[in-house]
Parts: structure tokens; sequence; C-alpha cells
């Protein structure tokens, strides 16, 4: 398939290089960090998909700005390949943009992924940005279990690579799979994420932009009623 051999392409081009030689992360954090996140209304013809943006001030985790978008969807779904359906919202919401923060995490893989392109790390190459892939659930690799207390966390293997980490970010419950995209390290990229995450089990940027998009997708819904 076409879009496989563009994604090992796009792939030589990743940097997994620290964040900005940061060492520890908390030590220097960045002033903001943005959060990317993308929804569907319901299935059919007609399918529309919603991408959420919003950037906030770290540690006050105000948002200083948010934009969204809406685009049919023109890609269809197959694992492995989701970037190619929903960056095109990504990137239509990206572009309105006046703020760009320091470091995006990303609700969904970075190399953690089959030709280590996620969609975290397909959305770095293309804004030449920092990324993180946040995800909720695991798309490759094996581990062992993560103890339950907050900030614990397991390297993500595939065929003896480390691809990531499995991160527990709030004590006792389901650990977060942590890849950086591009422009962050396998080492850094889980520090960056637990140091975004307060009291709840996904970090700050993204379950901002989740509450977001979901708003912005019922906005829309009732106003196409």
């Amino acid at each position: 398939m076409a879009e496989e051999y563009y994604q090992k392409a796009l792939a030589t081009q990743i940097s997994l290089l620290d964040f900005l030689d940061l060492s520890p992360f908390c030590n220097l954090p960045p002033k903001y960090i943005g959060g990317i996140d993308v929804s569907y209304s319901i299935a059919g013809r007609d399918t529309m998909s919603f991408a959420g943006l919003v950037v906030m001030e770290y540690g006050t985790w105000h948002i200083v700005e948010k934009v969204s978008a809406k685009k049919e969807i023109s890609f269809p779904y197959i694992p492995g390949l989701l970037s190619f359906r929903e960056l095109p919202v990504i990137m239509d919401a990206w572009q309105k943009l006046s703020l760009l923060p320091d470091i995006w995490l990303v609700d969904g893989a970075g190399v953690a992924h089959p030709r280590r392109m996620g969609l975290a790390a397909h959305f770095g190459i293309l804004s030449g940005e920092p990324t993180i892939g946040v995800a909720k659930s695991r798309l490759i690799g094996t581990h062992v279990d993560v103890p339950i207390e907050k900030g614990c966390r397991v390297s993500l293997e595939e065929h003896g690579e480390i691809v990531g980490a499995v991160l527990r970010s709030r004590r006792n419950v389901r650990p977060l799979y942590i890849s950086p995209g591009n422009h962050v390290s396998i080492e850094q990229a889980p520090e960056i994420v637990l140091a975004c995450c307060t009291k709840y089990r996904l970090p700050e940027p993204t379950r901002a932009a989740h509450n977001y998009v979901t708003e912005s997708r019922r906005d829309f819904l009732q106003l196409d009623q």
C-alpha cells in the first residue's frame, strides 16, 4: 500500500533527541504546551471529523488559545493509517493558530507504531514542531506490569526495540502509552507527560483538547439539525 511506503519514508526524518536538551524537564519547563484531539460525527455517508487544538500555559493550565475545524472524512478507517484520516482536519485547525506552543501532546501514537509513524509523529514531521503521542491504549509492543503508583513507568518494546513507555499517570488507574513523535527523546517523553498530569488520568493539554472538541462537535451537530 502506497501510504505504508510513505510512512516508512517519513519515519527516516524523525528526530528522537531531547526536547530543548532539558534534563530534567521540570527544572526548565516550556511556557506553553498544546493539546490535540479529534472526534467524529455519527457514522454514515456524511461523517465529519472535528479537530480541537488548545494552547495552555504550563503550570497554571490556563487555556490561552483554542481553535477547531471540521472536515468531511476522505480516508477510510484502516488500523495503522489513522493519520491519513485525521491529519487533514488537524492541519486545518493548526493553520488558524496565532500562538504556537513549545511542544504538542497528541491523542494518539508517536513512534509506537508498526512503521514508527503514528499520528503524533506524522503531525510532528508536517508541522516541524516537537510532539509526543499520548495513547489511551496499546497499538504495538509488549511490556511488563506497571506498578500502581503515580509516576511509575516501564518500557514499551517491539522486537527488542524500545518504542515508548507505559506510564501510570494516576495511582491505580489504567496506564497511558507514551511515545515521542518528533524532536523529543524516548526517555524524556514520559517525563514531560507526567509533568502535565494533575489529578486526572490524562495530561491537562489532551484532556482540555478532548473536552473542547467534544463541545465543538456538539455545537455543530445542533446547528445542523
